[in-house]
């Protein structure tokens, strides 16, 4: 079965709804047990929760009797209620619980490096709330207390995807995520201030500034407090009309070309530079630590580095506005063959990477055709049929030329934890960027 908690309360087996109890407490009782699955509830804690701490003398029966109901009813679908000591526990077995899904979700959210897998968490886990926990069961009393914990972390994920979303520019996806919670948590000050600079970003300085006022009314009011440093400062700027912000801000160490942030060119060679989309690499969370973002930004960057020309860069962002799945598959290849070429070209003697890397390699000789340049001189060039993929195949066949050159063996990788940029060292004597990108404390050695 499929049980839904996190809303109206409801069931489904094969699609179809369940009934899950005839009397709103037996309901509850059932939705008590499934937060909890696999962990005993204990009879005491049932009837304090049903009766909010002022039960019947009968209120010990009355539960047994509910949980006979439940039992008789759900038995032919698999679910199984066991009695343990003095109490019950709920098995999950292969039924699904949106609250557990939602724990999941947000667990995998909070361990993802790059921002915009931490922004998929979210919207999956809260996609799956459709109202307050348990709307047509309970009361709001009830309500914080069993669901605080979920309240809290679903607050949480607003706030990471909104913060995530403003810094790539999509503030009008932040008003319309944020717009059903505009007059209920004003006291949730990150929310006011990812609400007040989407709406300033989209020219509507006057809302918010009132947003501002009404939170600051209810801090005030309610709480005793006034407005803590980062949403003052927000107000402050949108007074002066600070011209910062109308944009969001710009990564560490990036450089602007055209809609794109692409990181400092730090090696000279596109293969190393490659990796270096990668700024941050023993330490991924780093502000900007991930370039590699969206497709967009890898097609910009390979016109940057010269390995496709601008009508090529355009064709292939036209392409992936069309056809966006074929987007995310040369973009998540675009990752896993940087981690490949990072480690073949910072271990000579890892044959695994060399391998993963030549069959990449391979695939790029095949799409290769020989032109004349503007400049009289012929160059190799990627065929047009290499679609989406070109950037990748491209970058290909730069580390092929680097892994046949002994200037392979010159490569090395910053030492610093913060950093792993690589780079040419002819002198054998460098062991931090020559430009320091990684704000070690420790100066570079040597030239």
């Amino acid at each position: 079965m499929e049980f839904q908690l996190l809303g109206p309360f409801e069931g489904r087996h094969e699609g179809e709804r369940v009934m899950l109890g005839e009397r709103r407490q037996e309901r509850c009782l059932l939705a008590i047990l499934l937060l909890d699955a696999g962990r005993v509830v204990t009879t005491a804690r049932l009837i304090d929760l049903l009766w909010n701490g002022s039960p019947p003398v009968s209120a010990r029966g009355t539960v047994h009797t509910y949980i006979g109901r439940v039992r008789a009813r759900l038995r032919a679908y698999g679910l199984l209620i066991e009695t343990r000591h003095d109490g019950y526990v709920l098995d999950p077995g292969h039924h699904t619980i949106d609250a557990q899904e939602f724990l999941k979700f947000v667990g995998e959210a909070a361990m993802a490096g790059d921002p915009e897998e931490q922004t998929r968490w979210n919207d999956r886990a809260l996609a799956l709330w459709h109202g307050p926990l348990l709307a047509d069961v309970i009361d709001d009393e009830l309500r914080g207390r069993l669901g605080g914990r979920l309240t809290e972390l679903r607050l949480s994920a607003l706030e990471q995807r909104a913060e995530v979303r403003l810094t790539m520019g999509l503030h009008e996806r932040v008003l319309a995520d944020l717009a059903p919670l505009a007059h209920e948590l004003p006291s949730r000050e990150r929310l006011v201030v990812a609400r007040m600079t989407a709406l300033y970003r989209s020219g509507r300085r006057a809302e918010a500034l009132e947003v501002y006022r009404h939170a600051r009314r209810v801090l005030v009011t309610e709480l005793g407090i006034e407005p803590g440093p980062a949403l003052a400062t927000l107000h402050d700027r949108i007074l002066r009309a600070d011209p910062r912000l109308d944009r969001p801000p710009a990564p560490l160490y990036a450089v602007r070309v055209g809609e794109e942030w692409l990181p400092w060119s730090t090696s000279g060679h596109p293969a190393l530079e490659f990796c270096n989309t990668y700024a941050g690499w023993g330490n991924p969370g780093l502000p900007g630590a991930e370039w590699l973002r969206r497709y967009s930004t890898l097609a910009v960057w390979a016109g940057h580095m010269d390995l496709a020309d601008d009508p090529v860069v355009d064709r292939l962002l036209q392409r992936a506005r069309e056809f966006p799945e074929e987007a995310t598959a040369a973009l998540e290849e675009a990752r896993l063959f940087r981690k490949q070429l990072y480690a073949c070209l910072t271990d000579p003697h890892d044959a695994r990477a060399f391998n993963a890397v030549a069959a990449v390699v391979q695939d790029a000789a095949g799409s290769a055709v020989f032109t004349l340049g503007d400049d009289g001189l012929g160059r190799w060039r990627l065929s047009p049929a290499a679609g989406l993929r070109l950037p990748v195949l491209a970058t290909a066949r730069g580390a092929a030329e680097l892994l046949a050159d002994p200037r392979r063996f010159t490569i090395r990788s910053c030492a610093s934890d913060d950093c792993g940029w690589v780079f040419l060292d002819h002198s054998g004597r460098r062991r931090w960027c020559s430009l320091a990108t990684c704000g070690s404390r420790r100066a570079p050695a040597g030239g």
